[in-house]
């Protein structure tokens, strides 16, 4: 087979399965350091009151769900538009790509900049234990921008795909 051949039969089965890859990897990166920095705060905590684990185990998983999101949609990419179609055209492999890349990139700094609040929140733990509440809400705010990322992500997976 010759390459140029081997590229107009695969590319874009290449291209979508990118996609869904850029979508968990990032989200994954991104969940990974988020959740991290947001356990770091917490250990901190927990060394000078034990007693305090429940409300820091509130804030430490919520950088987390961004890679759940990444997942969803690489799932999805993989699942449904690649392995539900035998041969993708490069324009709509090249469609999935960016439509990973795009979910991918939003629950990146979405997880990242949640994990920055939720570490802050846990300073209000430290101080403040009856207001931790505050210190959820503030983090669940940039939960917003992640959970619009997936929403687009599953809009143009269902809604303006190419057919």
């Amino acid at each position: 087979m010759r390459f140029a051949d081997f590229l107009t039969q695969y590319a874009g089965t290449a291209l979508g399965l990118l996609g869904a890859a850029l979508a968990v990897t990032l989200a994954g990166i991104g969940s990974a350091k988020g959740t991290g920095m947001t356990g770091e705060a917490g250990a901190g905590v927990l060394c000078e009151d034990p007693g305090k684990f429940g409300k820091a185990l509130i804030l430490q998983p919520l950088p987390g769900t961004q890679g759940l999101y990444g997942f969803n949609v690489g799932f999805l990419i993989a699942t449904l538009r690649v392995a539900g179609t035998p041969a993708l055209t490069l324009g709509q492999g090249a469609y999935l790509m960016f439509t990973g890349l795009s979910c991918g990139l939003v629950q990146w700094r979405s997880s990242i900049s949640q994990g920055e609040v939720s570490a802050a929140g846990m300073q209000i733990l430290a101080k403040n234990p009856d207001q931790t509440t505050k210190g959820i809400i503030l983090a669940a705010i940039v939960e917003t921008y992640a959970i619009l990322g997936f929403v687009a992500a599953i809009i143009m997976l269902f809604v303006t795909y190419p057919a």
